[in-house]
């Protein structure tokens, strides 16, 4: 029992119980010797009896017994000299410090050697699939792979979404490949923009709408829980249809294999999502983060259709401000800075429906918006500080993602554009069944809920956007290493340090031209001399109070 002053438990024993635990080791001794002596286990060695005296040549047996023990014995003894040298030596070289590099390393060591190399080589990797040229040249595998290309379009964006270049590179096979275009996120848009952009679609290519979920699991995920999601996130738009068309296209044109559908587009469209409701479970890595597929990846999705998954077009710098917002990875790849791509985004838009949407008072510009909204949202720094730069990436992603709401207005129809002519529009309808295309699309429409126009914001987005698919025309990207950080530090630290006449301290040459800047302000004003004596100024001062005439 332990007593409450002490630390420990006491370990002395009662008489009656030291008595008994004895007894116990006794009877347990008797048994074991017992045992023993029945098996004929013995437990002292036999002595060794040695030479006897009638054996012959006894002494020269004893003299060679004798000699191989001192050999013996002379061995041990440079053995043990041996080793100690060795520790010597190794005491030696530790003090001097190459000791590391002379002992051989535990296996601690080399385990943890090995994870490291291994981690530098996945970080070399995952930067080479991040780069514009593998992204691109993944990107033209896929349209080489493909006998089918499907193009994802933002409904919100739909002209925006398109890529002369890519529908051209398509094209330009002469009719060994087939173009579809697919509108996503149309729950998203007013039914209204939507039909007419689907009207003003259908004239240059097929094109189906399509609604996907964001609510699926990985099968092992699925299985545990047993759950389904029914809510209207969860629904899938369209999938029938598409379905349908690819089946028609892989018994006409592939009888004999699989029908390889190439899902191309630029970031967070939607690809990897079609690809996954299409499949029913998530196969493809998908998020509100764009740029997350970074090579391509096939999955079968029946018997007949395998479909493959690419990386996002490269979008051209020649391209307007807000096209570069919405469909480049500038700020992913830190080119641009969230709160700029906010800034270009707001000028597009109209002021009165941020209000609404956001629900910020009047702004004068998107500063003053994005504090509103980080206080609003409580995204603060510390001090109570508003953190502009997570509300401006809280807005991006907004409008890059499957959340906000937003349209744009069809434009007058002037004609084709210049990459597609006549018999290319021809040759892209042939062979597919338009009326129930139509039919199915006006069912999908009258069956998705689409927000309100009022409560939408109207975006002005004018032409397609440009996007590089030759890796010779993507611009070397400069790698920033450790050196160039550490050079750039000491260039900082080695500024130019200019001493003052007035003090001997050294100043930074900014600090010296604020400084002239300040004195040539003061030059240009005059002083005003006050006098700080207030019995003096009482004297010269003729409308001073008086006590003795003034108070009644």
């Amino acid at each position: 029992m332990k007593r409450p002053k002490l630390k420990k438990a006491s370990k002395r024993l009662s008489c009656a119980k030291r008595f008994k635990i004895l007894k116990k080791v006794r009877e347990h001794h008797r048994k074991v010797r017992k045992e023993a002596k029945k098996s004929g286990i013995r437990r002292k060695a036999k002595k060794d009896i040695g030479v006897p005296n009638s054996a012959p040549f006894k002494e020269e047996v004893l003299r060679e017994a004798e000699q191989k023990k001192q050999e013996l014995e002379e061995l041990r003894e440079k053995n043990r000299l041996a080793k100690q040298k060795e520790r010597a030596e190794k005491r030696k070289q530790e003090t001097d410090g190459t000791a590391a590099d002379a002992e051989p390393k535990s296996k601690k060591a080399k385990k943890e050697e090995k994870a490291k190399a291994q981690k530098q080589a996945r970080a070399a990797v995952a930067k080479k699939k991040s780069t514009k040229k593998f992204r691109c040249s993944e990107l033209n595998k896929v349209i080489e792979a493909a006998d089918v290309i499907v193009e994802v379009l933002d409904a919100r964006d739909p002209l925006g979404c398109r890529c002369p270049q890519l529908e051209e590179a398509v094209l330009k096979h002469g009719g060994k490949k087939r173009l579809l275009l697919v509108l996503n996120k149309i729950d998203l848009v007013p039914k209204d923009n939507l039909e007419k952009w689907l009207e003003y679609l259908q004239v240059e290519c097929p094109t189906l709408v399509f609604k996907s979920t964001t609510c699926l699991q990985d099968r092992t995920v699925r299985d545990a829980s047993g759950l389904m999601d029914h809510s209207r996130a969860g629904l899938t738009f369209g999938r029938d249809s598409l379905m349908q068309t690819l089946n028609d296209l892989a018994s006409k044109e592939c009888s004999d294999g699989m029908l390889k559908v190439g899902v191309v587009g630029f970031p967070n469209v939607g690809k990897s999502s079609i690809i996954n409701s299409l499949k029913g479970i998530r196969v493809c890595c998908a998020g509100v983060q764009r740029g997350m597929t970074r090579c391509m990846q096939e999955v079968h999705i029946s018997k007949k259709v395998k479909m493959i998954d690419s990386p996002a077009i490269v979008a051209a710098p020649s391209n307007s401000g807000e096209k570069l917002a919405l469909r480049s990875l500038r700020v992913e790849e830190e080119e641009e800075s969230p709160a700029e791509a906010a800034r270009v985004l707001l000028k597009q838009c109209t002021q009165e429906h941020i209000m609404l949407q956001y629900n910020v008072p009047d702004y004068r510009n998107s500063l003053e918006f994005l504090t509103f909204l980080a206080k609003k949202r409580g995204y603060l720094q510390k001090g109570a500080l508003p953190n502009v730069e997570q509300a401006a990436a809280v807005f991006l992603g907004d409008w890059t993602g499957a959340k906000l709401s937003y349209y744009n207005k069809t434009p007058e129809r002037r004609g084709l554009p210049p990459h597609l002519t006549n018999a290319m529009v021809t040759e892209m309808h042939r062979g597919l069944n338009m009326g129930r295309i139509h039919m199915a699309n006006e069912q999908i429409i009258k069956r998705v809920r689409c927000p309100n126009q009022a409560f939408s914001i109207c975006f002005s987005s004018k032409g397609l956007t440009a996007g590089l698919l030759r890796v010779s025309e993507i611009p070397e990207e400069k790698v920033v290493t450790e050196e160039d950080i550490s050079e750039q530090t000491q260039d900082m630290e080695g500024t130019k340090e200019v001493k003052t006449p007035d003090s001997e301290r050294t100043l930074p040459q900014q600090t010296v031209q604020q400084e002239s800047m300040c004195k040539q302000i003061k030059g240009m004003a005059q002083p005003v001399s006050v006098n700080t004596d207030l019995l003096e100024a009482q004297r010269n001062n003729d409308d001073a109070y008086d006590f003795s005439t003034d108070f009644v």
